[in-house]
């Protein structure tokens, strides 16, 4: 359905008073108490596998993989986002999320003169409880996320079942984030 959440959480610091590259990559820890935090996640196709940035309270970057309840790799985008990043890992409830896409992607509205269009899905997205790993070990927070899909479609049979032909997946939003 969608290969999102492309969940973006961390950013990389590596400027010098100078403008000149340092070298030095900033922490990606989450703060104590609540901190602002924007997520982008993006993809080109329907797959698990997505890219990640956070920007704002957290800075980093790295891959995201739709997972089922126990942790395999799911296609179906059914259970949660799992998000690798460069300082650890956390992991995404799109439960809800998915929901919303689903529902718009049944009734995709193509142009019938292109066979193109785009949908748009917002919902909360909360962290899963006890799922952060290295810097994110105790995150808790709840983002709001805004997936978008737009693609072009086979003319073939063009409506909300046809097959596409290039799509571009982007999830975005923000959300307050701290640590346990």
């Amino acid at each position: 359905m969608f290969a999102v959440l492309p969940a973006v959480m961390l950013g990389l610091c590596v400027s010098s008073a100078d403008g000149a590259s340092s070298g030095k990559v900033t922490t990606g820890r989450p703060p104590d108490s609540g901190s602002a935090v924007n997520l982008v996640d993006y993809t080109d196709n329907d797959g698990a596998a997505s890219t990640v940035v956070l920007t704002g309270g957290i800075g980093d970057f790295g891959a995201a993989v739709s997972v089922d309840a126990n942790g395999a790799v799911s296609p179906d985008h059914d259970g949660g986002l799992e998000l690798t990043l460069s300082q650890g890992s956390f992991r995404l409830d799109v439960v809800e999320l998915d929901r919303h896409v689903a529902a718009v992607m049944s009734t995709f509205p193509p142009d019938r003169t292109t066979c193109s269009g785009t949908v748009s899905a917002t919902a909360p997205t909360p962290i899963v409880a006890g799922s952060g790993t290295g810097a994110y070990r105790g995150i808790k927070g709840t983002f709001t996320l805004t997936v978008t899909i737009a693609e072009v479609d086979a003319r073939a049979n063009c409506g909300p079942g046809s097959a596409f032909l290039d799509q571009i997946i982007v999830t975005a939003g923000s959300g307050t984030v701290s640590r346990a």
